[in-house]
């Protein structure tokens, strides 16, 4: 039986399902008679102290395996112990009630978990898991319940729970588990993240349709890539999973080979392939894959998963680690781009009925601009430590970019004051990302230092389509005509102006995407680690005058389809790993 999921983390996985138990709690939901309230309420803080060192404690072995980002997930957990109104409503249950602590706790659980799974945002949907983690790790100590522990003497197997929280993902052994099924959680879950950061494939979401008829010992496919998972498989699933498996490690060894080699085309055109990233275990990750710098740092990621703003001390020490570890090496910053699908728990955002087209990203930061000035003056001192870039996100205007620059001054002559040493001459950029960036360019250009195109959202813009909206997701085409036709006014007033212009988005870990780039003059393009190699490998193996020639047959095309399908044939005949010996590799 084929089933479809949430492809959380990518990878395939064969094997026999171990079936992990749900925390089934059996309270009596009624009041006592009589009730030391001094008694309950040391009850609860006792568990509660028990929890935070039991959380501290797995934080700090998991930081071992993953790295401090990873880790910090569990900040987000502390955080929920010593949020007042989780705790004051405990206490409340406790004090007007009259139930016991463990009560209280189970029914506070349950208070706040539903009223988080009716929130339409999945990224706060899916903050219920780390409550009911928390909960349940408070109501085990309450009660003297056992851990719930994964086999650890047997073959490797694939997990398969309700939904699998951040403290049980953090005991997995990778060695013992092949892979993880999950019917509850999405891409942005904390337990995709973790799945993602220890290498297991994770399909998640199967809820609807999978409900829990596998049972401990069911042969299971699971297909991290396309979000499938098999119950039961025939043998001629399990061959085909078995040889695609097969394929991808082979096709990894061959591609990893190219990580120490420029992306040249065989004709002499150089291309600059730099790395998005969130972290600095995924900076690790993408300089092993060969990445020449980064060209997108989403610093949105340090503001998440905790209790309050980021300060001063604590952005520039993150900054400044991947400014060392690049070595020299082009960093852009990226300020905080929040709102639309991305939210802080502890920044209450407006309600917006078309918040993509509201408040977020520099609308927020010129708004408020005290967080704006922290996280500039941050940067900037970590511009002292390497080649640090500074990019605003969301940019529509002139006026919008020459108030930035005014607050990155006034940060500036705050550094002065302080002694402290910056790069007077930082370079500052701006993302194009909304048609009306486009149909300035020429403006923008005369006072930007660089141009970063981040197609995700040009495209939505430009065709007025969300690619989240299932009913309309099939129009979203990044290949459209009206697309390329930006793409090319970009890259002409970039070059008009004598700045540098690059591409952030999706697209530019399209392999199909080259001739466009090629023939565009962009010569930067910065992408997920995962897509260095591949994309690489397609540039050693490309001619960079036939790929011109094919973009310009591209851009007289009618229809994104037509322009696809052009794009998709040329690529092919540039072969793939197994098919071509890689020449320009040695």
């Amino acid at each position: 039986m084929k089933i479809q999921g949430i492809n959380g983390a990518a990878g395939i996985a064969i094997g026999k399902a171990f079936v992990l138990p749900s925390w089934e709690w059996d309270l009596p939901d009624q009041k006592m008679d009589s009730v030391d309230l001094a008694q309950e309420f040391e009850r609860l803080y006792e568990g509660i102290r028990t929890s935070k060192d039991e959380i501290e404690y797995i934080k700090n072995e998991f930081k071992e395996v993953v790295g401090p980002e990873e880790s910090s997930i569990f900040d987000a957990h502390l955080a929920i112990l010593e949020d007042p109104v989780f705790m004051n409503e405990i206490r409340g249950i406790i004090e007007r009630q009259y139930k016991a602590a463990e009560v209280a706790v189970k029914e506070a659980i349950d208070h706040f978990v539903t009223m988080f799974d009716l929130l339409e945002d999945e990224y706060m949907k899916e903050r219920a898991i780390d409550i009911k983690d928390v909960g349940n790790r408070l109501l085990k100590h309450l009660l003297g319940a056992p851990e719930i522990t994964l086999p650890s003497d047997t073959q490797p197997y694939v997990l398969v729970a309700k939904e699998l929280s951040p403290s049980q993902l953090a005991h997995l052994n990778p060695t013992h588990v092949l892979g993880i099924v999950t019917l509850i959680g999405g891409k942005t879950s904390h337990s995709a993240i973790m799945a993602r950061a220890l290498g297991i494939p994770l399909v998640s979401g199967l809820e609807a349709s999978l409900g829990m008829p596998v049972e401990t010992g069911d042969m299971l496919v699971v297909d991290g890539d396309n979000g499938l998972v098999f119950t039961d498989p025939d043998r001629k699933t399990i061959e085909r999973y078995t040889m695609l498996r097969s394929k991808q490690l082979k096709k990894k060894e061959q591609l990893q080979v190219l990580a120490t080699v420029d992306a040249v085309t065989k004709d002499g055109a150089v291309l600059h392939l730099a790395s998005n990233i969130s972290s600095v275990k995924e900076l690790d990750l993408a300089l092993k894959q060969g990445a020449k710098g980064v060209g997108l740092f989403r610093t949105e990621f340090l503001y998440m998963d905790r209790a309050t703003f980021p300060g001063e001390q604590e952005q520039y020490e993150v900054y400044r680690l991947v400014a060392e570890k690049t070595a020299g090496q082009s960093v852009v910053i990226r300020t905080l781009d929040i709102g639309g699908d991305k939210q802080l728990d502890y920044f209450e955002l407006p309600e917006e009925d078309n918040p993509f087209l509201g408040y977020r990203a520099i609308r927020i930061s010129l708004d408020r601009k005290d967080l704006f000035k922290t996280q500039l003056t941050a940067i900037l001192r970590a511009s002292a430590a390497g080649n640090v870039k500074i990019m605003y996100p969301m940019i529509s205007s002139v006026e919008e970019l020459q108030q930035a620059n005014e607050i990155l001054r006034e940060a500036m002559s705050d550094l002065d004051e302080r002694g402290l040493s910056y790069d007077p001459h930082i370079q500052v950029g701006i993302m194009i990302e909304v048609p009306a960036a486009v149909m300035i360019a020429d403006l923008l250009a005369e006072e930007a230092d660089f141009f970063s195109i981040g197609t995700n959202d040009l495209v939505q813009y430009v065709l007025a389509v969300d690619r989240m909206n299932e009913q309309i997701a099939h129009m979203y085409h990044p290949y459209h005509p009206a697309v390329l036709r930006m793409l090319r006014a970009t890259a002409d007033a970039a070059h008009t102006a004598g700045i540098d212009v690059s591409v952030c988005g999706e697209m530019a870990g399209d392999e199909r995407a080259i001739p466009l780039w090629l023939e565009l003059g962009i010569r930067h393009l910065s992408m997920s680690p995962q897509s260095l190699l591949r994309v690489k490998h397609r540039v050693l193996n490309t001619t960079a005058s036939a790929a011109k020639e094919e973009a310009r047959k591209c851009f007289a095309l009618r229809t994104s389809g037509d322009i696809e399908e052009r794009l998709q044939v040329f690529n092919d005949s540039t072969g793939s790993p197994d098919e071509q010996s890689g020449s320009n590799a040695s």
